[in-house]
């Protein structure tokens, strides 16, 4: 294994639960990546682009697959991208799970905000640990709403409220209680294509609209350790998050180690 995080910046994302690594994906990587991004948002018309859940994901013949998405393998080439599993691996440890793909592109002028959030809240892993990798594919600004987070906000391990908001102009319909965190502590994570952020299960964050002339996007790949389950017959927010999820049927990769606890289920969905 190489080590593409320096140990300044396994600290980091330690005690402030997030992290910009310095190395990023070669311009030509991008640009594939992005041909990619089109085709999947051309294949897909009747999904909102903030909404592309299991993008990873192909089937047969140009089938959606289970959460209505005709998927791109381009994104799972990315989740198996070995330097960036060198990073995740510096971070939860040796035995490294995919489970999820999700491209969130917020299109010029009316792209979706995502409320404030912890990822842990929607996902059926127990116990919860994952290290989600967010790659760029165009830039990401304060303007085009990058992602914000509140750093040391996973340090508790703590899983606040959220409350429903039943709108159609969020990203997802779960929103943290404002006396959960303090926003004026938040940083903007501002990217250039290529490069990625990376952050904990615990961690708070979200992102405004994109009221811009530029379009925005990012690829969250997921990521657990082998010692989690991921608990297919969960599902956390009983489908009021605004996405639709199929984790009974979601399939999973082990790209590392081993599954420490025996009891995830590798064939389901492949």
């Amino acid at each position: 294994m190489s080590t593409p995080l320096r140990a300044a910046e396994v600290r980091q994302y330690h005690e402030l639960g997030y992290l910009v690594p310095e190395f990023r994906l070669p311009e030509q990587r991008v640009a594939q990546l992005r041909e990619a991004l089109d085709r999947l948002i051309r294949d897909n018309p009747g999904v909102r682009p903030e909404k592309l859940v299991s993008a990873h994901l192909t089937r047969s013949g140009g089938q959606a697959n289970a959460e209505g998405v005709r998927g791109q393998a381009a994104f799972l080439e990315l989740a198996m991208d070995a330097s960036i599993l060198d990073a995740v691996e510096q971070l939860i440890g040796p035995d490294v799970i995919l489970w999820g793909c999700h491209v969130f592109c917020k299109p010029a002028g009316d792209g979706h905000e995502t409320p404030w959030h912890q990822d842990g809240h929607y996902w059926p892993i127990r116990p919860l640990a994952n290290c989600t990798v967010w790659v760029a594919l165009e830039e990401s600004s304060i303007d085009n709403g990058c992602l914000r987070v509140i750093p040391r906000s996973h340090l508790a391990k703590v899983s606040h409220p959220h409350l429903h908001e039943d709108r159609a102009d969020v990203a997802l319909q779960q929103r943290l209680s404002d006396d959960s965190f303090d926003a004026d502590t938040a940083v903007d994570l501002e990217l250039q294509p290529g490069q990625m952020s990376m952050h904990d299960v615990y961690m708070i964050h979200g992102a405004n609209a994109n009221r811009s002339t530029k379009r925005r996007t990012g690829v969250a790949l997921r990521y657990m350790p082998g010692t989690s389950v991921f608990e297919r017959d969960l599902n956390p927010v009983d489908g009021k998050s605004g996405v639709p999820v199929a984790f009974a049927t979601r399939p999973l990769w082990l790209l590392r180690g081993q599954d420490r606890s025996g009891r995830n289920d590798l064939r389901v969905g492949h």
